[in-house]
């Protein structure tokens, strides 16, 4: 059975996202109230699911600056495919540190790059053509090359020795490999499933992503936080073309496993590999059945359909500019047709940093910050 994976309808819609002030300016305001970081910086590289403004500027149909996306995020829209907070900024507040800034702004002051850069890009993959119908995105190569070029200014202000130890105790989190599958393989109009099964599109994605996370390492990095993928097959848009009464696709899930096995067996034998590094696996796959699960439990009532989008599931088309939402967002698992609410993310947050094996391993982010 083939799927189509439902293009996001974005329109180029120009509205101002996050206005710095004082280095950090609205993203200062969020801060944690832990006084002293545990970390001196956190990095990020991934897609929607983290970005956190990158292709505001960008000619690309991949966007989320305009309402209601950010519609309960203090300042209202700032790029983020959310109605409020991403996983990672829940991360960023429990390590002490201020929302991490897209490197779209950061670039610009070496100020704003003091506590970390969000390199993250809606429709961006680990393969280069992944993303295309988008247009414009930043795949996980370039934000790599956009970190070197951010290590450059900052050596510039702070010296070789001393960036390079701060490096070294900075978190580098990662979350890539969700549109290789939505916005590639299941695409009718790329041919990579003539080309690879399963287990062979896993192989070649994994190949990529340690030749990147390697990269990261040869740069400096030696903390890896790896976010591995979830219930692709329950996302609102999966479940809108399919025909399994709003229950989960077997069959993509079962797609995507051989990505997160593989990704596991590129952390052992990168922790074998590199010197010094550690690496945390956050078992995304685990935590979203756990919510599914136990989605009373969790206070949770709607779960397969997305709080803002219409057609079947919510999922047909994504969240248009100014379209009203759900009232009671935080009973939704799911804000659009491919990303979690506010409270998803705030919860699997929590869970990578205070969770146990089950979730996130071989320690959690609260320990690898120790270290």
């Amino acid at each position: 059975m083939k799927f189509m994976a439902t293009k996001l309808i974005w329109v180029l819609v120009t509205i101002t996202a996050c206005i710095f002030k004082h280095g950090i300016g609205q993203e200062e305001a969020e801060t944690s109230s832990v006084s002293q970081p545990l970390v001196p910086a956190m990095f990020i590289f991934g897609d929607s699911l983290i970005d956190s403004g990158n292709n505001n500027n960008l000619a690309s149909f991949a966007k989320a600056n305009y309402l209601p996306y950010g519609i309960d995020f203090r300042g209202g829209p700032t790029g983020r495919f959310s109605n409020g907070y991403t996983m990672v900024d829940t991360v960023a507040q429990l390590l002490g540190l201020p929302l991490i800034p897209p490197y779209a702004q950061a670039q610009y002051s070496t100020d704003l790059m003091r506590y970390g850069v969000n390199y993250a890009s809606a429709a961006a993959g680990i393969l280069e053509n992944t993303g295309g119908d988008f247009i414009s995105r930043i795949p996980f190569k370039q934000q790599v090359n956009n970190f070197e070029k951010t290590l450059y200014q900052l050596s510039s202000i702070v010296g070789a020795g001393e960036l390079s130890q701060g490096l070294a105790k900075s978190i580098m989190f990662i979350g890539m490999g969700s549109n290789d599958y939505l916005n590639n393989y299941l695409m009718v109009n790329y041919d990579t499933k003539d080309h690879y099964n399963a287990q062979q599109f896993a192989d070649l994605l994994t190949e990529k992503y340690t030749k990147h996370v390697t990269r990261l390492y040869n740069l400096g990095a030696r903390k890896f936080v790896i976010a591995g993928l979830g219930l692709m097959g329950c996302i609102p848009s999966i479940l809108a073309q399919t025909n399994t009464n709003g229950y989960c696709s077997d069959e993509v899930n079962e797609l995507v496993s051989p990505f997160n096995t593989n990704v596991k067996m590129m952390i052992n034998n990168l922790s074998a590999n590199l010197p010094n590094s550690r690496f945390v696996y956050i078992d995304i796959n685990n935590a979203f059945q756990d919510l599914l699960i136990n989605s009373q439990a969790y206070g949770f009532s709607v779960v397969n359909r997305g709080c803002c989008g219409t057609g079947k599931n919510g999922g047909q088309v994504s969240c248009l500019p100014f379209q009203m939402p759900c009232q009671d967002r935080s009973r939704y698992i799911f804000w659009d047709a491919f990303h979690p609410t506010e409270a998803v993310n705030v919860l699997i947050g929590k869970k990578a940093f205070y969770g146990g094996s089950e979730i996130v391993s071989p320690m959690n982010i609260q320990q690898l910050a120790s270290l």
